[in-house]
């Protein structure tokens, strides 16, 4: 069976996948600043020490996806695109986001990217240190193999 039979098959079983799903517990607490502008210096100051470690497009490196580089640099313009008060929602979970990514090996929620024909979207879950749970999303293109950290958003569990 090939990667989009499976994926397929996983996103018709969707249900299950969404109830068997593990939370990984980041060792990081939101961020905590009162003042938009103090809580994206901060963010920003995140990013620009992975930024420093890189030659090109800042990167870090997944235990999920058996060290691959997964890029960061899509999750700003994403972010940009926001009002304010949703990129302060966002980035308040940065800091235990980039934690998710470098050390999480939970199996994420799985999904066939409806935007785009070749990319598989994956959730994960986690939860600060403070307590509080997020998702975050990776982008897989599967031609190219890459993958893109996408976004971070607080959890709201919905009962379907």
């Amino acid at each position: 069976m090939t990667v989009s039979g499976v994926l397929t098959a996983l996103y018709q079983s969707q249900n299950i996948v969404q109830t068997h799903m593990q939370i990984f517990q980041s060792r990081h607490n939101r961020l905590n600043d009162k003042v938009y502008r103090d809580l994206e210096r901060e963010a920003r100051s995140i990013h620009n020490e992975i930024v420093k470690r890189t030659k090109r497009n800042p990167y870090v490196r997944s235990k999920y996806f058996q060290n691959s580089k997964v890029f960061i640099g899509l999750f700003w313009n994403h972010l940009n695109q926001k009002n304010q008060n949703d990129r302060r929602r966002r980035l308040v979970y940065y800091r235990s986001a980039i934690d998710l990514l470098r050390n999480s090996t939970c199996p994420p929620e799985t999904r066939l990217n409806p935007n785009g024909k070749h990319e598989i979207v994956y959730r994960f879950a986690g939860k600060t240190a403070d307590g509080f749970l997020f998702m975050v999303q990776v982008k897989r293109n599967e031609r190219s193999d890459s993958k893109y950290f996408m976004s971070v958003f607080p959890y709201r569990h919905s009962d379907k």
